[in-house]
């Protein structure tokens, strides 16, 4: 009597809780696709490329006339006093390392404007997906990444992309 008793208690717990999650909706989202397809996400994607691709050329410039000063010194080594070559050394390493220091810091800054970018984005994105969440009666929103397999008709990606085209249309970063 006792184990028809707990058979009895597990069952209906069981159908209970099925149909619980049998009224669950779960939709799929592709965060990745959001960031950089929206046109907030595209333009700063497109500034910090543009920023990036500018500083390495001058960086690379830099890098070039580096080389060349350093290749002058040591083409000039013989004709130079050791004092005259060791200022002329020290002056040229203080270039590197200074030219190393804008690298990294300019590498840091793109860094951060990308990172700065992204909150902004998200903060915006925040309240457009809760709205749509709240209007839809949606239980469970999942990152695309973290889903193997699933029908086409749960993904709101574009349905989200298009609202946050709508609410964000560009994103200032600098």
């Amino acid at each position: 009597m006792k184990y028809l008793v707990k058979f009895f208690v597990v069952t209906f717990l069981l159908i209970v809780s099925t149909h619980v999650l049998a009224d669950q909706k779960v939709v799929v989202l592709d965060m990745k696709h959001v960031l950089n397809k929206s046109k907030a996400g595209k333009a700063a994607q497109q500034y910090l490329k543009k920023k990036f691709n500018d500083d390495a050329k001058k960086f690379t410039n830099m890098q070039k006339d580096l080389k060349k000063d350093e290749k002058e010194l040591l083409d000039a080594k013989s004709s130079l006093s050791k004092e005259d070559y060791k200022k002329k050394s020290d002056l040229l390493r203080k270039k590197v390392i200074k030219f190393q220091k804008d690298r990294r810091d300019s590498l840091d800054k793109t860094g951060e404007l990308r990172t700065k970018a992204k909150e902004t984005l998200l903060k915006e994105l925040t309240p457009i997906l809760d709205n749509y969440i709240s209007e839809n009666k949606i239980s469970i929103v999942l990152d695309k990444k973290n889903m193997i397999g699933g029908l086409k008709e749960f993904d709101i990606t574009n349905i989200i992309v298009e609202k946050l085209n709508k609410e964000l249309p560009s994103l200032s970063i600098k």
